[in-house]
């Protein structure tokens, strides 16, 4: 029986899914498979900073091997933040009809736009205009702080200390929304924070395992493929990114930080499935649904 067939990741990745309801850490190990953890400590493992290779590949030596389908769930549940790049590769920024900005720009999404693998980017029954894909790399921050208080002022030269790995990311996108508030001069936030506008998954790549520097990033809708780049052309790499965030916010470990999108942004609409792969990292599969008008 083949159980969960997409490619494996390149090193060990760990990641949560759902067993009768529950809520458990899984491992996975390439070219051995999955495996249940059970623990659902996610705060104090990312606080930790040990989801190194080493410290997965024992988990997954004492725990059961998955042999079922597995349903997954988003890999950090309640991030204090989820921190976004605009504009970071120049294709992008010039299909927008703008330049790379001078400095980075940075906006902000909330929790409750993500989903996990194999979920649904639900649009609302009262947006008809149009929404569209952005495949991004997702760096996701886990390191030893155990007085929660967070880290600030990292150079980039120490950056990858404060990294628990990497993961794929789609920043679903109300275009015409985002336009709008744009010509009002107003934040990107409600074109970018509808709830399930951020499918995410379906695991976390170790940060010792991956060099995130140049990979492969595509999306394909409907088994055609929209984007598809090089991490490496991506305009403020992930250290200067950290150092430039951690100048103005407290980083925390369970945040998220997006990389931006390249080129080939497209729309999306009610049925279309939507296939995201980064070299090394996996696939996220997500569907999309247009929401019915709730009863009167």
């Amino acid at each position: 029986m083949q159980v969960n067939p997409d490619p494996l990741p390149k090193a060990p990745a760990w990641f949560f899914h759902r067993v009768a309801g529950e809520r458990r850490l899984g491992v996975v190990i390439p070219e051995e498979g999955y495996f249940d953890v059970g623990r659902d400590d996610e705060a104090e493992l990312l606080a930790e900073g040990s989801l190194t290779t080493a410290h997965l590949r024992s988990l997954a030596a004492e725990a059961e091997p998955i042999t079922t389908q597995i349903a997954f769930d988003v890999p950090v549940r309640h991030p204090s933040k989820i921190l976004c790049f605009g504009k970071n590769y120049a294709a992008h920024a010039a299909e927008l009809g703008s330049a790379v900005p001078e400095e980075p720009f940075v906006f902000a999404k909330f929790a409750d736009t993500l989903v996990p693998h194999e979920g649904t980017v639900v649009i609302p029954h009262w947006l008809d205009t149009r929404v569209d894909h952005e495949i991004e790399l997702l760096v996701v921050l886990g390191f030893r702080d155990p007085q929660r208080a967070g880290r600030r002022y990292v150079p980039a030269d120490r950056a990858h200390e404060l990294i628990a790995g990497y993961t794929v990311f789609n920043d679903v996108t109300a275009r015409k929304l985002q336009a709008q508030d744009r010509d009002l001069k107003q934040p990107w936030l409600r074109a970018k924070s509808l709830d399930t506008f951020g499918p995410v998954g379906p695991w976390v790549v170790a940060r010792d395992g991956l060099d995130p520097s140049d990979l492969r990033i595509q999306i394909a809708v409907n088994g055609e493929t929209r984007q598809d780049a090089r991490t490496s052309q991506m305009v403020v790499a992930i250290g200067p990114a950290l150092e430039f965030l951690s100048r103005h916010y407290t980083l925390r470990p369970g945040d998220l930080v997006a990389m931006g999108t390249p080129a080939g942004i497209g729309p999306i609409k009610d049925g279309d499935e939507l296939r995201g792969e980064i070299e090394g990292i996996g696939v996220l599969r997500s569907r999309v649904h247009k929401a019915a008008a709730p009863p009167v």
